[in-house]
């Protein structure tokens, strides 16, 4: 119960949980606390996994047949997509291949177990290297020269640092081309009681067939192989398991607005000035103004992560990046340095609005979505930027209400909206508590927004629906969509009482994106009530 909860757990919820007496509870968990198998923090009185249980993984671990345990595994996905299966291990600075399922094909693939492939070129090899703690993949690429292996080897350490971060934030690695030209192949780490990868698996096939589109479909099947191999411990924070198609129709007025096929599409806002759209595509990584007076949608390219644009009061635009707030123009890409936190090693900015006085307020959370990772920050109109809050699991959706005397937060890896009382003269929030908890089983709340009336319009990840909330946190209806992931909601048009919502098609099956087809693609429909205008930040 601990183990699987959340967040650490109070007394009186295991008490609620269990439904054990009392007295019997007390007794359980003193006898835990002395066995080391659980631990009280006296700081807030929870109850957190005690290190006895890690001593005993790590011997586990330690005695783990991972050949033995992946074989299984690469003949199952072997069977399931029709291409070649490979196990392969970092052997100082080359990945060696340990296994291989090869499917019989007229042209076979000339290298096998036994074989040494680059670790920076492989779709291994990156997966792999994701996953290594700071300190060892810094000793691994520092000083090391990248052979450009192919024209699509990556050869520049900071490029390639950037590709391991988006490789950590997909939980999946590509690569295309890159070792030979004519081979592609996905993989996915396999990951031990630490999160550090012990190996990986991959499908390997020629590029006719192994196409981009392909691997990045043939993403979830290797990370759920990988996962079935170690017992699913290690990397279980990131969703690959949507919920079922729902029984009931589509909501009649909602319609496709912009299709796309977008990894990770966020951060919805509307540009009055351009009658547009603007949004992001986090694991693209690129920034999307779509239009809908024609239906077209502009791309701007970025060279890392980006979670969030907003228009910036003195013209151009503010955007929340991987581990910084920068400036950026979108026409030509080109980007400043505006704020830059000092802990954001193994993390990423997530969702990012302004408050009603131009303060840019911006969420964290971990790049393998792990718990507790997550901070809130203010950036105040002078350049100061601020750790509001920490200890988040990921920080996602933000609101205030139309007075501005409450601010909204989404943690969606506790399945919970949150309030809190708001001052907007100093821009401090105060007294937090849970406004909606969420049952994960029917989805998570992802990104909102907030209509005139101040009721919460919130998408739901693996839910196929955006809901509205009312300010008391009761539910006051549902739009049901056609695709499990949407991601978050923005009022546009010239009137604003049309709400756009944006989706993902990350780590979906083959068999999920065929029942969803427009996964990735940005919705629209229209209300009866107004959303609140954009501010831009004002620093």
């Amino acid at each position: 119960m601990v183990a699987d909860a959340p967040r650490p757990l109070r007394f009186t919820e295991i008490l609620q949980y269990s439904g054990m007496p009392r007295g019997s509870l007390h007794r359980i968990l003193q006898a835990l606390q002395e066995a080391r198998m659980l631990k009280l923090d006296e700081r807030d009185q929870t109850y957190r996994l005690g290190n006895r249980l890690f001593e005993m993984a790590h011997r586990v671990w330690s005695e783990f047949d991972l050949r033995g345990a992946a074989e299984p595994e690469l003949e199952r996905l072997r069977e399931a997509v029709s291409e070649t299966t490979r196990l392969g291990l970092l052997d100082g600075e080359a990945v060696l291949i340990i296994d291989q399922r090869e499917y019989p094909r007229p042209m076979r693939l000339g290298n096998g177990v036994g074989s040494r492939l680059s670790a920076p070129a492989s779709a291994i090899g990156k997966a792999i290297l994701a996953y290594l703690p700071p300190k060892d993949l810094r000793l691994f690429l520092n000083g090391r020269p990248l052979d450009a292996l192919t024209p699509n080897t990556i050869s520049n350490p900071d490029e390639l640092q950037r590709e391991l971060d988006l490789v950590k934030a997909r939980g999946y690695a590509v690569s295309i081309e890159e070792q030979f030209i004519g081979v592609s192949a996905v993989a996915a780490p396999i990951l031990d009681h630490r999160g550090v990868a012990l190996g990986a698996i991959s499908i390997t096939g020629t590029s006719n067939r192994l196409t981009a589109e392909r691997l990045h479909t043939l993403g979830r099947d290797v990370i759920e192989a990988a996962r079935r191999t170690s017992g699913n411990v290690g990397e279980t924070f990131m969703s690959i398991a949507a919920a079922n198609t729902p029984i009931r129709g589509v909501d009649a007025a909602l319609s496709c607005a912009f299709p796309s096929g977008a990894f990770l599409g966020e951060a919805p806002a509307w540009l009055p000035d351009q009658d547009a759209l603007l949004w992001v595509d986090i694991l693209a990584p690129a920034i999307n103004v779509s239009t809908p007076a024609n239906g077209g949608t502009r791309s701007v390219r970025t060279p890392e992560l980006v979670s969030a644009v907003v228009p910036r009061r003195r013209g151009g635009f503010v955007a929340t990046m991987q581990g910084s707030i920068r400036g950026i123009d979108l026409h030509s890409g080109d980007t400043t340095d505006v704020a830059v936190p000092t802990d954001m090693t193994g993390r990423r900015f997530n969702d990012a609005k302004c408050d009603p006085a131009g303060r840019l307020w911006a969420g964290t959370l971990a790049l393998d979505a792990s718990p507790g990772q997550g901070t809130l920050y203010r950036l105040d109109v002078d350049g100061a930027l601020h750790a509001v809050e920490r200890g988040f699991h990921i920080c996602n959706g933000l609101g205030w209400s139309p007075d501005a005397t409450r601010f909204y937060l989404a943690d969606s890896g506790a399945a919970t909206i949150f309030v809190y009382d708001y001052d907007l003269a100093s821009g401090t929030v105060a007294n937090r508590r849970a406004l909606v908890e969420c049952d994960a089983s029917h989805g998570v709340p992802d990104g909102l927004a907030v209509d005139e009336d101040g009721y919460l319009w919130v998408a739901i990840w693996d839910g196929w629906e955006v809901r509205r909330y009312a300010p008391d946190g009761s539910l006051d209806r549902t739009v049901a969509v056609p695709v499990p992931r949407p991601t978050s909601c923005a009022f546009g048009g010239p009137d604003l009482r049309t709400l756009y919502v944006t989706s993902a098609r990350i780590r979906l099956s083959a068999t999920q994106l065929a029942a969803a087809p427009l996964s990735g693609s940005v919705f629209s429909m229209a209300t009866d009530v107004a959303g609140v205008p954009v501010t831009p930040f004002a620093g």
